[in-house]
């Protein structure tokens, strides 16, 4: 018995003798080492983003099997909620639900003001806006924006009973104009309007108007009230009123191209994952003509998926 304890005593000795020769492990750095290359590469992320274990927002959407995407209930063709189906419609209803399905995960519609979708910080209500958005440096601030998925174009248009006497943008001066609150219209008629491509100047001295959506516009015109001389939206969604029958004229050519992206809150870190998956998916949709078909179904068989000159 005594010999054992002695050859455990000899055991132990020099597995700690062995121990202390050999070198401690490296303490575990909190931040990856600068010049360590990554392991694939990665879409850039800001210089001032601590490295994180946080799931990016992508990893949150396929786990929960569900995108939120903001939406606007009333303005046709691009999205509306036809109350007699209790469905969605519409160009970027049926291109989210293709987003969707491309990622595996199902679509959900939400429906802020347009002001709080322009204006970032989400705070997590909604997780991607596919909506018509233009992108503009202003919002490129609050926004990450994957390439244009379509393009339109400002367009005025008149009540047709002043069809006579407004004919082009000199004839609106002193007119009271209709536009969406926080939209391009409303920027390019107040004169702040940053975005790229030729703008044609704005008619001068304009009474701007705001409601909530460009539609609400036209629809006052169409109930017979006459608080507003004249709209101001895409060029896409005035044909589409006018093909319905809304008594409003277009006049003068478009005033600025609109260049469309889907867009997604800056404040939602880490996202960059999502982005380039939603950048990707509109590439692909580009190249194998899918939004191209979308395009031409609700926009009388034109595409305006690519920009012309």
């Amino acid at each position: 018995m005594k010999r054992l304890f002695i050859l455990l005593i000899i055991a132990c000795t020099a597995t700690m003798a062995m121990s202390a020769c050999a070198a401690p492990p490296a303490a575990a750095p909190t931040s990856a080492p600068p010049s360590a290359p990554p392991s694939a590469p990665q879409p850039a992320q800001p210089t001032s983003a601590p490295v994180s274990s946080e799931k990016d927002l992508l990893d949150i959407i396929l786990e929960r099997g569900v995108m939120r995407v903001s939406t606007d209930a009333n303005y046709a063709p691009q999205s509306y909620f036809d109350e007699k189906t209790k469905t969605w419609t519409g160009f970027d209803i049926e291109v989210a639900y293709e987003v969707g399905r491309r990622l595996g995960v199902k679509v959900e519609f939400v429906t802020p003001d347009w002001s709080a979708v322009t204006a970032g910080n989400w705070a997590g209500r909604w997780d991607v806006s596919i909506g018509s958005m233009t992108i503009t440096p202003e919002r490129q601030k609050v926004l990450d924006f994957t390439p244009p998925y379509y393009y339109t174009a400002g367009q005025f248009g008149v009540r047709a009973d002043l069809k006579e006497s407004i004919k082009g943008l000199d004839d609106l001066e002193g007119k009271t104009v209709c536009v969406g609150e926080a939209t391009v219209y409303e920027q390019y008629l107040n004169g702040t309007l940053d975005i790229e491509g030729e703008v044609l100047p704005p008619p001068k001295n304009v009474k701007v108007a705001t409601v909530k959506t460009d539609l609400e516009c036209i629809q006052s015109m169409q109930s017979g009230r006459k608080d507003y001389d004249a709209v101001l939206t895409a060029s896409n969604v005035l044909a589409d009123a006018i093909k319905k029958g809304a008594p409003v004229v277009a006049i003068g050519s478009t005033v600025f191209a609109d260049r469309v992206g889907i867009s997604i809150d800056k404040a939602a870190r880490p996202n960059a994952k999502f982005l380039a998956a939603l950048s990707k998916i509109v590439e692909d949709m580009h190249a194998d003509g899918t939004l191209s078909a979308i395009s031409k179904k609700y926009y009388d068989g034109f595409d305006l998926t690519k920009l012309t000159k």
